[in-house]
């Protein structure tokens, strides 16, 4: 007896059967973000194109566009997945403790992909508030709810958040960029290639020179976050 023949199915029900056929798992946007943050973390946001990404995730070029319109919105998917990994306890009794907990978990996150914190500091800032992704407001609503139920006012609080992400951002770009130019030189001057630098225009920076070869990211940021507490602590109304 002779089979009926195959109902004819659009082109996408066709290449998603294939791909289903060949055991491949269907690309969803997640998966084409996660590619990308991969690629992203290895070579950097110029080492990202949508050829590139295709590749990575197995398909054509066209099927990613389904998901991710251009480069732009994968780098702000790519900044939208790295913050939904920060949370802050709302719940907090000690709003001092859940800042410095947030502090530390953005600079984990920071140093786990260092070639994404450019797209942190200022894909974010590219899109009005109220249309950015919710895991990127996310912990500013948290932030907001924490130190409201702290007794802050809400524009105090507003301006504590403002004042925490403005010292973090500066703090991890400010880490990674500490550069040495030569790790197995015992001569701190040599090391950061100070030498490089006219002595009598830049005696301070050569002075400084074992000060800055022993930088401490960890506790630079407990130093920055005892000094930023204790100035808003101090200037701004107590909670009630």
């Amino acid at each position: 007896m002779t089979e009926p023949p195959a109902k004819r199915g659009n082109s996408r029900s066709r290449n998603d059967g294939a791909a289903a056929g060949r055991g491949e798992s269907p690309v969803t946007r997640a998966a084409v973000l996660d590619a990308a943050l991969e690629i992203i973390d290895g070579d950097g946001v110029d080492g990202l194109s949508m050829r590139r990404l295709a590749d990575a995730v197995g398909r054509d070029p066209m099927v990613i566009y389904r998901h991710v319109p251009n480069k732009a919105a994968v780098l702000d998917g790519v900044a939208e997945i790295v913050f939904a990994q920060l949370s802050v306890d709302a719940t907090d009794s000690d709003w001092q403790h859940q800042l410095r907990v947030v502090a530390r978990d953005f600079r984990g996150l920071a140093l786990t992909h260092p070639k994404v914190v450019p797209l942190l500091v200022t894909r974010p800032l590219a899109t009005p508030l109220g249309m950015r992704p919710t895991s990127v407001v996310r912990p500013l609503e948290d932030m907001l709810a924490l130190l409201t139920r702290a007794g802050f006012a809400g524009a105090d609080a507003l301006h504590i958040y403002r004042a925490l992400f403005g010292f973090l951002y500066g703090h991890v770009l400010n880490e990674l960029q500490e550069i040495v130019e030569r790790p197995d030189e015992t001569d701190e001057v040599l090391r950061l290639g100070l030498h490089r630098l006219p002595i009598a225009e830049f005696p301070l920076l050569r002075e400084l020179a074992p000060v800055l070869a022993a930088y401490d990211g960890a506790a630079e940021l407990e130093r920055g976050l005892d000094i930023l507490l204790s100035g808003l602590t101090a200037t701004l109304p107590g909670p009630v």
